[in-house]
């Protein structure tokens, strides 16, 4: 499956070994499984009306379907940097394939998050390893492929909304259980990825390898890491406020249906994979640093007009905002997998987990908030978040900024 050039003994560049047919195949894994839990937040709407949940208990749906993934990835990860483990992949979408159909049948709020916890451990599974086969399948070209791992997440994550919008919402709750049908496609796809992976795995450790070099001391690695969160805790808690509650803030401030909040979702969303897309193939080319220097700080000054804005000026900011902040967090896995190369897999569910995990306390933390006040001042506060982009300038400058 990997394309190759040339005659035998003559080294290709890694453009010519990079296997994109895998990286398309575990990109598109990555749509459907993040279409699928994007539905949880998408049928919101339909959850609180039904059972008369609060933006409290919204929270905390979201805090037990992210938290669990969060906890478990860079868990899963350090097992499978000793033991790669290929077939935990459609493993890992059977258990979201059970969280479909146990929410599909709910009946209360216990059995609700029991369903949303199945959801979130089968992401658990998924991401680590899928992160793994992505950089394997890179050729070298570790930024572009960390995006087009990434960029299929981020479009089955937008789309979740539209199909929210034009099945769920006239199906009703009953209606989630269709998707089974596709994490049923997702497990045969992951299926067959995780037999090239297996003979990657083999054939890799078949050949005499050095241990991978450290480029940093090791304080200047931990300094690092801890900066890395800080930023993926800024940028995954800002786009908590727009993924969870951006519906409620446009019904609430401008009136909108909710069909159309939904729509405008998936045009923020659609936002978030552009951005993301674009983000690898820029850190290969100028450098990771530079990547997250524009990318977290940059997007400040569209953060602070954000809440003053009109309907028209929301949407558009709301593009803005997500096209530029989403292209950091492929930079940001990339320069963690490289300051740690010989852990790959905790360092991707590290990351991965952790922006899961905020994402779901922040989704928790803000809920609370509206309740006490309001879904606007909540966006007024979290407008100055992206202020913490400041801390790069203590990341080491990587090979190319």
């Amino acid at each position: 499956m990997t394309t190759t050039s040339g005659t035998a003994g003559n080294t290709q560049p890694d453009i010519q070994t990079t296997a994109f047919q895998i990286l398309i195949a575990i990109s598109i894994g990555h749509l459907l499984n993040d279409m699928i839990q994007s539905l949880v937040p998408s049928i919101y709407p339909i959850l609180k009306q039904s059972y008369d949940l609060s933006f409290a208990e919204i929270g905390l749906i979201t805090l037990t379907w992210q938290g669990t993934a969060s906890i478990l990835q860079p868990i899963i990860g350090f097992i499978t940097d000793r033991k790669g483990q290929p077939f935990s992949l459609p493993i890992g979408m059977g258990f979201t394939l059970t969280g479909l159909l146990i929410l599909s049948m709910a009946t209360n709020f216990p059995v609700i998050l029991l369903a949303v916890g199945f959801i979130g451990i089968g992401s658990s599974i998924f991401h680590p390893e899928s992160s793994r086969v992505a950089r394997m399948a890179s050729g070298g070209r570790h930024g572009m492929a960390q995006s087009l791992f990434q960029v299929g997440g981020n479009i089955g994550s937008a789309a979740g909304p539209l199909v929210a919008a034009f099945i769920i919402l006239p199906g009703g709750q009953g209606a989630v259980a269709w998707f089974a049908l596709v994490a049923l496609g997702g497990i045969m796809l992951l299926t067959r990825v995780s037999f090239w992976y297996n003979a990657k795995r083999k054939a890799m450790a078949a050949r005499a390898q050095s241990a991978p070099f450290i480029r940093y001391p090791h304080a200047k690695i931990g300094l690092s890491l801890i900066i890395l969160s800080l930023l993926v805790f800024s940028k995954f808690l800002y786009m908590a406020s727009l993924s969870n509650y951006y519906t409620f803030y446009l019904i609430e401030m401008f009136g909108v249906s909710v069909r159309d909040a939904q729509l405008y979702l998936f045009v923020y969303l659609g936002a978030v994979a552009a951005g993301t897309i674009i983000g690898g193939p820029i850190g290969d080319r100028f450098g990771r640093r530079t990547v997250i220097w524009f990318s977290v700080l940059g997007v400040l000054p569209f953060t602070l007009l954000l809440p003053y804005a009109n309907l028209q000026w929301t949407i558009a900011l709301s593009v803005i905002i997500g096209l530029i902040l989403s292209s950091a967090f492929p930079a940001i896995v990339v320069f963690a997998q490289e300051l740690v190369p010989s852990k790959v897999g905790a360092v991707s569910g590290l990351f991965f987990g952790f922006a899961f995990g905020m994402g779901g306390f922040g989704a928790a933390l803000l809920g609370a908030v509206a309740d006490r006040t309001s879904i606007e001042f909540v966006y007024h506060i979290v407008s100055y978040l992206p202020a913490v982009g400041l801390l790069t300038i203590f990341l080491p400058k990587d090979k190319i900024s």
